[in-house]
This record gives structure tokens, sequence and C-alpha cells, in this order.
């Protein structure tokens, strides 16, 4: 155990990390109250919004009561991991070996005795990340990855919280219990009473493993003093180690980490089939021409604090890749991608399968096609709200997660009923509506029709024909309060050759905007 707490760790922790980056990409003043927010909720917050009350968790509506003038930032993982990219090259100047954890958190072997001392260490880190516009960084030493995370958090803006060696126990004992993480772990700790590490360190060891998992055993022996490596690991055996090769090479983050996805998820089943989990992997990624017997031109060590999921390996891959293109490191298409376990824990509990249900030769085709014409030429549609079948029609590239989408949740006053149009125009086409006398039909000031609609056509390129049935209007006021407002009424119309027609009345000009085949 002497050789092991040798081996101190240092994490270094950029608070509100997703509204830095955000509010950075958007050229915000860093005194701006900002928020970023996901799903209509607040995902992160700086600090002048903290003070003018806003949370975590929060409602969009609530945090901008609280802040009028709050800055609203769309979440988006990717652009985290690219703007974090230059911290972690900054880091890894000044001590090599770094295991990046999440955006905004990175963790090293503490460079204490290169340096004059842990705390000395921790100021040049943090004067190193004031060059990169980074004014908010704190930095944790301990034994082991949680203490130092936990002292990270609790140290002052540019400063370091130093645990000394064996003080682990002793400083985490009076941590509330919500420093886990785990919300099913920390409910049940709770509703026992149980409201700090200290608390959780008297209950016996095989009763917390058996209840609450490995990752809250592993923090009940470092509180009790015993626990100064996550359980004790072993060398892998090299059949472990998984690669991917691409037949002609990517050169696209995304269509790599696409491919790479079953090369991921099988990297935890064969951990799982031997019993294991991973909590440390080396990402490793060649490109076309180089040696084989060479350095890659990407190598990374990811340390993860509980273990790695599928869905883990491929955020990484895609972090990894993203920054290597940016920076010139990847500057050939890739063709080759490996996961090479550095650090297993016996207890493997793995997730399931990423996305699952299509057919392995259908995924490789839209790879390759995304491959060959871009990463934004390839998208599928998702839903999100709206009133208008238009409006609720998002395109996403391939293989990557939604973002800024609004939620389909809230009441959309003036939206369509059920079903939806089975086919919507992508320009609407120019329609007509008359009533019986052949008068165009017209809505006046309270939202009432002129008359009845009798013969329409749905479009240019169609016959006139009477109307069958129809129904609405379904009128919507968009931004009454501004002079560029407008009053749009849907309509959905049926004419005696059995088709309907999703029609629109904007002003005094009516729209074909969708059907329903």
């Amino acid at each position: 155990m002497t050789g092991v707490l040798e081996k101190r760790v240092l994490v270094v922790w950029c608070p509100d990390w997703p509204v830095v980056a955000a509010a950075g990409e958007a050229g915000l003043p860093d005194r701006l109250p900002a928020a970023v927010f996901h799903a209509n909720l607040v995902q992160a917050c700086n600090e002048p919004a903290r003070a003018l009350g806003v949370r975590r968790g929060m409602r969009r509506r609530d945090a901008q009561g609280r802040c009028p003038e709050l800055a609203v930032l769309a979440a988006s993982p990717e652009r985290d991991a690219r703007a974090f990219e230059d911290v972690l090259v900054a880091v890894e100047q000044l001590r090599p070996g770094i295991a990046p954890l999440r955006p905004g958190l990175v963790a090293l072997r503490s460079p204490g005795r290169f340096y004059g001392g842990e705390e000395e260490a921790g100021a040049v880190l943090a004067e190193r990340l004031v060059t990169l516009g980074v004014w908010d960084s704190r930095t944790g030493v301990a034994d082991e990855l949680f203490t130092a995370e936990q002292a990270a958090r609790r140290a002052r803006s540019q400063e370091s919280l130093v645990v000394p060696a064996g003080g682990s126990p002793d400083f985490l004992r009076t941590l509330p219990v919500e420093v886990l993480d785990d919300p099913d772990a920390v409910s049940l700790l709770r509703r026992l009473g149980l409201r700090t590490l200290g608390d959780l360190g008297r209950l016996r060891a095989a009763d917390v493993r058996d209840r609450f998992g490995s990752h809250v055993a592993w923090v009940h022996r470092v509180v009790g003093g015993d626990g100064a490596v996550h359980l004790p690991t072993r060398t892998p055996p090299p059949e472990l180690e998984r690669h991917v090769d691409f037949e002609p090479p990517l050169d696209s983050a995304e269509t790599i980490v696409f491919s790479a996805r079953r090369t991921a998820e099988a990297f935890v089943a064969g951990l799982a089939q031997q019993g294991l989990v991973c909590t440390e992997v080396r990402v490793e990624a060649r490109c076309e021409g180089e040696d084989p017997e060479g350095r890659p031109a990407s190598v990374r060590s990811w340390l993860h604090p509980r273990f790695f999921t599928a869905a883990d390996l491929v955020d990484r891959l895609h972090w990894q890749l993203q920054g290597g293109f940016r920076a010139g490191d990847v500057s050939r298409p890739v063709e080759r991608v490996r996961f090479v376990p550095e650090t297993v824990v016996p207890d493997a509990v793995h997730a399931d399968v990423l996305w699952g249900g299509t057919d392995e030769r259908v995924e490789r085709g839209i790879a390759r096609v995304q491959g060959m014409l871009g990463h934004d030429a390839v998208v599928v549609p998702v839903l999100q709200g709206g009133r208008g079948p238009a409006d609720r029609q998002a395109w996403v590239p391939w293989g990557e997660r939604p973002t800024g989408l609004r939620p389909t949740g809230p009441p959309w006053p003036g939206s369509l009923p059920p079903p939806a149009p089975a086919r919507v125009l992508r320009t609407p086409w120019p329609a007509e509506v008359y009533d019986a006398a052949r008068r165009p039909v017209a809505l006046d000031d309270r939202g009432a029709l002129s008359a009845d609609p009798a013969v329409f056509r749905p479009g240019p390129d169609e016959d006139r024909q009477p109307v069958a049935a129809w129904a609405g209007p379904w009128v919507v006021e968009e931004q009454w309060w501004e002079s560029g407002g407008r009053r749009v009424a849907r309509f959905q119309v049926v004419g005696v050759d059995g088709r309907a027609w999703l029609l629109t009345l904007d002003g005094d000009v009516w729209w074909t905007e969708a059907g329903y085949d």
C-alpha cells in the first residue's frame, strides 16, 4: 500500500464549464449572467446567475423570472469537449499523462516534486490556464481520485486544497452524501437517516456493497481508511484489447465515432465476460500511411470515476478526435482506432448497446456515405415542439445527439390535433379557396370565416374541386406584440376525390402546407 500512497492524484476543476464554453463561442462577457439549458431546464449556470437566484434544474421561465437579463445558451456536449481541448493540451505540456474525466475536469499524477510542492504545482497550473483565458480553475490533491475531486470542488478560485497523505478519511467524513453523484443511492441513504459520508462509514462493508454497489462500497472503504485505490487492480490480459480498421480511411470525427461504436460495445462485453469493468482506458487513432510499429497520431489515456460503458467510450473517442483534427495532430484520414484497457476492476456491470435495432450493413452504408459526402450530408428527422408540421421537424446529422430542440411536452396553443400529416411540403404551394358564390374565403379580426369553403384548388398543378368536408380554423398569432407579427389560420380540407390537405391562410393568401396521404 505504501507504493500506492506515493502516487498522489491531482484534479483540475474548471467550474461551470458548459457556460464558459458556450459564452466563449457566443462572445459574451464573463460578468453577464448566463445559463445553459437542455429540455427547457437549467443544466449549468455561472456565478453571476447564481447570485440572482438561478439554480441547476430550474425551469427556463422561473430562471428568467428571477434574472430577466439571463443569457440563454443551448447545451452542446461536443462544443464543451472542443473548448476543453485547449485546457487539456496546456495541462499536458506541464505534466504528461493526463486523464480527462469530462469537459471541465481532468486528473493527473501529482507533479508536486517537479514544482517544489503540491500547492506550488497547483499555482503553476492555474497560472498556465489564466493565459488561455480560464480565470476560474481549482485544484485538489489527495491519495486517490474521489478525494482529490472533492478537494478541488471545495478549493477557492485559482487555489489548491491539499489533503495530506492518509488524510482522506478525515476529510471525507464531514461531506454530505450528495457528493456520491448517484441519485438512487443518495435518496436511499437519506431515507435511512444517513446525511454524511461519516454516517455511511459506520455501516458494515458487506451491507454497503450488497445494497449500494461497488462505487459506493469503494467510497465506504476510503472513508474507513482502507481504499487508497478503486478496489484491487490487475494488469488486463492482451486479448481484451479491441480495434477497428477503416477501409477506406475516414477523415470525419463523427463518422469514425459511429463506425467504432460496435467495437466499443465488444470491448465492454469482452471485459464483462471476464467479470471485469475498465476504469482507465487508452484510446489510439492511427492515420493512413503511418508506421504500424510507430506511435499513433493520437493517443490518450482516459480515466473514469466509476467504470466505462460503451457510450462513455464513444464520447471519449469523439472528444479526442475532434481535438486532434482541430489541433492538427490528426492530419490524415484515420485507418485504425484501438481501445486498450489499462486498469480494470472486478464485478463488471456494463451498459446495453448504444443504439440497437439497425442492421449492421445499413449502419456501415450510412457511415460510408457520410464519410464521402460530409458530416451534414446525412441527416435524420427528429421531433420537436411546435404548432405547424414544419415547425415540429428538426434535422440532425446521423450519429449526433440532437441539441437545442424545442420541448414537445408543454401545450402549444393553436397546434393541430392528430393525426399528423403524412407529407409536409418543403415549399408550400399557392392555393385557392372560394365560397359558394365563388368569392375568396377570408378571415375577420375575430377569427371568423367570411363564408364556408365550397371550392378549392390545393396547388397550381391541381384542378379545382368541391369541398367534401373541412375542419378549422386553428388560429395562431405569432409575435403579435411586434410590428412584424402575423396571424396564421390552418384548415383541414377534404376534396371529393378523397384526398385531404392542410391549408393555411396567411393574411389574405392561401397556401397548401401538407397532405394527408
